[in-house]
């Protein structure tokens, strides 16, 4: 079977200019590139596409999807991202993987962060192999995996805040190097969630060492994102997502570790002047010889846990200590201490999902509740921690600027992702929607990098970066993933209206899934595969 793309404006991921001609599609395999190709005499499907552009399909460089790809109805997780041009996905990151444990372990429950579960999947994969064994040909969009060092820590001691034994570090070294085996694309650290919050220094430096030995990205959610944070004990002096850097800086000196640094993001009003730092960080690790590169998303707000600007302290007491007075009065000084420091309130936070019956307060802010509710803020986020179980689910903001966003998407070394997942219950993040397009748009517009350069770095700059082999470019001998979209719609597009737009079709693996705005669902049931790094 042949599929014939004719009269397109081919951008074919490596930043090169683009030029105009056809695609042979042979079963799921690009045969062909060039001008003026003859289809086959039988069995080819010739599309024209003369007025339209087309790439490979767009990779999520950040993504959290390998919890969906297991779910046993996986197609509606997938759907938004599909209509915004995006095939495949790196998943498994900020240390949160859905793999990297041993089937016993009897700490499966806190497996997945205060974010994901494993309800409604069709197993529990503890390997990376048998994750790719599960989702291969039966899910939507094509799937890589990090192994998580939170699940990993997560399988063999639980949560506790402590260092791991000799025998429980073995086990959970072993565990993530067995993943790197079998194909991970890399390991990931999340460094603001429990179990990898309490991981000390040694240790960090131990799962960088397996990213060297086996050659791959270690993607990391730093231990602070904001000037002011509660991963550090002084509120004054240096900003803390800098000295998060610094940690990270420290861990790869003298290396040449691809240290992925995750989502870019500057939590609170007076963080953004840490921009221009932070990068120089990154340029200089680079100078250095450490392979350092970051990601980014077209959004000015972020969906954490509830218990973000919680201190780590507070987090480990029991429920009973948490309720002491001595305990929270000591907790709201220093949260108020540093919303002052901050330039972020309580009126930043907007609840996304509390927990069934709690639907009343989803959009509104923390601050907007507590007036409803005639508490102080303080107390009310307090209740809402507790009436979510601290498992509750936000959307924050700002994390960043239309500047500092246009800024960054034109450095050399970042990547585009979304860093969002479909939520059953609850408000959704919009960068679901149109994360991938606005990008686009930006380019197109002049204030982003320029188009050659933005469609490399949502795909074959992200299929290089983690080692996944005949994927990201449009070059025969490649995986037919290929988005094709409109740029005048593009460019004219309003965004943020919590629809997708720009994106004409996509292919995955050779096999149309999206046309014209219409999903082939029977197609989308095996189209996806396994991306095993190479």
């Amino acid at each position: 079977m042949y599929t014939l793309l004719k009269n397109a404006k081919i951008y074919d991921g490596t930043g090169a200019e683009p030029f105009f001609g056809d695609v042979l599609i042979e079963q799921d395999k690009i045969a062909k590139v060039g001008a003026e190709i003859t289809a086959p005499d039988t069995d080819t499907k010739t599309i024209d596409l003369s007025g339209l552009s087309l790439s490979s399909g767009f990779i999520d460089a950040h993504s959290h999807n390998d919890w969906y790809a297991i779910k046993k109805q996986p197609l509606k997780y997938f759907e938004p991202f599909i209509r915004q041009g995006i095939s495949s996905f790196v998943t498994g990151n900020c240390g949160i993987s859905s793999t990297g444990f041993n089937a016993d372990s009897k700490y499966i429950d806190k497996i997945g962060g205060g974010l994901f579960s494993f309800s409604e999947t069709t197993g529990r994969y503890g390997s990376i192999a048998e994750l790719f064994d599960a989702v291969d040909g039966k899910n939507p969009c094509n799937i890589a995996a990090c192994m998580g060092h939170c699940s990993a820590r997560a399988g063999v001691a639980g949560n506790e805040n402590r260092p791991l034994s000799a025998d429980e570090r073995k086990r959970m070294l072993e565990t993530l190097e067995q993943g790197l085996k079998d194909g991970a694309c890399g390991l990931s650290l999340g460094l603001m969630y429990e179990p990898g919050l309490y991981a000390p220094r040694d240790e960090l430096e131990d799962v960088a060492k397996l990213c060297l030995k086996y050659d791959r990205p270690l993607t990391v959610h730093p231990r602070a994102n904001s000037a002011v944070s509660m991963a550090y004990p002084e509120l004054l002096g240096r900003p803390h997502l800098l000295r998060a850097l610094d940690e990270l800086a420290e861990i790869a000196k003298g290396t040449k570790l691809k240290l992925q640094y995750s989502h870019a993001i500057f939590v609170g009003r007076k963080s953004f002047k840490c921009k221009d730092e932070l990068i120089e960080i990154i340029d200089r690790m680079r100078r250095e010889g450490v392979d350092a590169q970051f990601d980014i998303y077209n959004e000015l707000l972020g969906v954490s846990v509830i218990t973000v600007i919680m201190p780590t302290w507070y987090q480990a007491l029991s429920p009973e200590e948490k309720r002491k007075r001595i305990n929270k009065l000591r907790f709201r000084i220093l949260a108020r201490a540093s919303i002052i420091l901050l330039g972020f309130d309580y009126d930043d936070i907007e609840i996304a999902y509390l927990g069934e019956g709690n639907e009343r307060f989803e959009g509104k802010t923390v601050h907007q509740i507590a007036k409803e509710l005639g508490k102080s803020d303080f107390e009310t986020y307090l209740s809402l921690c507790e009436m979510s179980n601290f498992a509750g689910r936000v959307n924050m903001g700002p994390y960043s600027t239309p500047e500092i966003i246009s800024s960054l998407s034109k450095h050399e070394n970042v990547l585009y992702m979304t860093d969002a997942w479909v939520e059953d219950h609850g408000i959704q993040n919009p960068a679901l929607y149109d994360n991938h397009p606005k990008f686009l748009r930006s380019s197109l517009l002049g204030t982003g990098d320029t188009m050659p350069n933005t469609i490399r770095k949502m795909t074959g700059a992200v299929a290089d970066r983690f080692a996944l082999k005949d994927r990201g470019y449009i070059k025969p001998g490649c995986f037919a993933d290929i988005t094709v979209f409109n740029e005048d719609e593009l460019k004219n597009a309003t965004p943020d209206l919590g629809r997708p737009f720009g994106i004409e079709r996509l292919f995955i693996n050779g096999r149309q899934v999206l046309e014209d705005g219409k999903l082939d669902t029977e197609a989308l049931k095996t189209s996806g595969r396994a991306m095993r790094a190479e």
